[in-house]
């Protein structure tokens, strides 16, 4: 692999195909899941694993795989890698994982995770899969992040509230007085969309200031000179 197909895969998976941004997919957990930051990183984190492991499995798996049962067999790959994340973070992170309930078993119908299988894993090498896998998540996890930490902040004046239950010794921030009233509408669904289309008009102008400032590739070109009649 070179290193233009590593850069490419990195942008597409960061930035250019953002998940969330760009591709408008996963808004369940998008919306439900940010109402803190620990939130957004954690599902995000089980997604990426989920993400990973699957390009990887289908896109050894390709050649192997009639096309007519494709679906059901990618389908299936990720139902069971997302068992196993179920059960982990039920062993490990019990009271993260009720607090995230459904949407971890969710992801396996999360279409980031079947759209990425479908369009590059399946007919891809895999280490460039593997690597699809991990910057789609990476994308999906600053997003999730940035959502989660502007909700938890406008929403309560806090910000790693719930941290403890990924790592007991460490507490969340209260970045705000403590007589700080809250804005209900950021904890609730309808700021979660808000913020959202802050987000992708943040990023509509971060692109279109770029491409304002990136020089015309046929502005130092001479126009071409008109011969006259009979010449």
């Amino acid at each position: 692999m070179s290193r233009d197909q590593l850069r490419e895969i990195r942008d597409n998976g960061l930035w250019h195909q953002n998940s969330s941004l760009i591709q408008i997919l996963g808004l369940c957990p998008l919306l439900a899941v940010t109402t803190t930051l620990v939130n957004g990183v954690m599902l995000s984190l089980a997604t990426i694993i989920v993400m990973a492991v699957a390009n990887v499995a289908v896109a050894s798996l390709r050649n192997l795989i009639p096309h007519e049962i494709r679906i059901p067999v990618f389908i299936l790959i990720v139902a069971a890698l997302v068992t196993i994340v179920d059960l982990i973070f039920n062993a490990y992170f019990h009271e993260l994982y009720l607090v995230l309930g459904i949407f971890i078993p969710l992801i396996v119908t999360n279409c980031i995770v079947l759209a990425r299988v479908e369009a590059f894993a399946n007919k891809n090498p895999p280490l460039q899969s593997l690597l699809d896998g991990v910057f789609m998540g990476i994308g999906l996890l600053w997003t999730l992040a940035l959502l989660g930490g502007l909700r938890e902040l406008i929403g309560a004046g806090t910000l790693f509230s719930g941290i403890d239950m990924v790592f007991p010794a460490l507490q969340g921030l209260q970045l705000l007085p403590a007589d700080y009233p809250g804005l209900l509408l950021a904890i609730l669904p309808p700021g979660a969309f808000i913020l959202l289309g802050c987000l992708i008009a943040w990023k509509n102008w971060v692109e279109a200031r770029a491409a304002a400032h990136r020089p015309d590739p046929g502005a130092g070109q001479a126009a071409p000179v008109a011969l006259a009649d009979g010449a």
